[in-house]
């Protein structure tokens, strides 16, 4: 795969409903763009708490709890890394109602993955540190469903084979250590329907705001090597 070269920095989030293959998409975009990184609100927070950062501890308190963790929490989390890249103003804050002043520099360029999930955390995003790019992946359900009743894990490794399109080399066997493949307990046709219709309830009013702020791309496709050529062709046109 050839590499681009961005002339502005790209803030990017993918808005798809589960097995669209988001995770897919976003390894491709940081392999065409050298300079888009992952801003994973998940990694930090596991990251936080791993290492035992005051804020880290905090969010910690809430897991325990049985709580979601505040999205003023998550924000903090997401300014402190993009703070550490140099990518906004060491002087920007969550309290502040300005928005920080983002790096134009390509280098300073983004995936957000896990935040925000609804209009309202995106509405405090945008006051922190507006995103010029969100991409809605649509892919039919049907097929959506198809693909995940062909998935099988290698549980220890995290390791996913799909008998369509990525089949292990032996049926039935993780390529590496020849153990046996299962399915994830939820891999069932009635669970991801409700996640799917879940997923389509509190996804549209953020597709609306951000359609509201002319940064909403909407890209179909039957798969991801279909979709992929898409998406590089519309992030070149933006950014490169």
């Amino acid at each position: 795969m050839s590499t681009k070269e961005f002339k502005r920095a790209a803030r990017i989030i993918l808005v798809g409903a589960p097995g669209v293959g988001k995770g897919t998409q976003a390894e491709r975009l940081m392999k065409r763009y050298p300079q888009l990184s992952a801003v994973s609100s998940g990694d930090l927070l596991r990251e936080g708490v791993r290492n035992r950062t005051p804020l880290g501890l905090e969010a910690e308190a809430f897991i325990k709890a049985g709580n979601l963790v505040p999205d003023e929490m998550i924000l903090k989390l997401i300014l402190d890394k993009l703070k550490a890249n140099r990518w906004v103003s060491n002087h920007s804050s969550v309290t502040d109602p300005s928005p920080a002043q983002p790096s134009q520099n390509p280098s300073a360029s983004f995936i957000l993955d896990g935040f925000p999930r609804t209009a309202t955390q995106a509405s405090r995003l945008d006051s922190l540190i507006p995103v010029n790019l969100v991409v809605s992946l649509i892919t039919p359900v049907n097929i959506i469903l198809s693909r995940i009743a062909s998935r099988w894990v290698h549980a220890p490794s995290g390791r996913v084979y799909n008998t369509d399109f990525n089949a292990p080399k032996v049926p039935g066997k993780d390529d590496l250590t020849g153990e046996p493949l299962t399915k994830r307990a939820d891999d069932d046709e009635e669970t991801w329907k409700q996640r799917l219709k879940k997923f389509d309830e509190t996804s549209q009013p953020l597709l609306d705001h951000y359609d509201q702020k002319n940064v909403l791309w909407t890209v179909n496709g039957n798969s991801s090597n279909e979709i992929t050529p898409k998406l590089f062709r519309e992030l070149d046109s933006r950014f490169a």
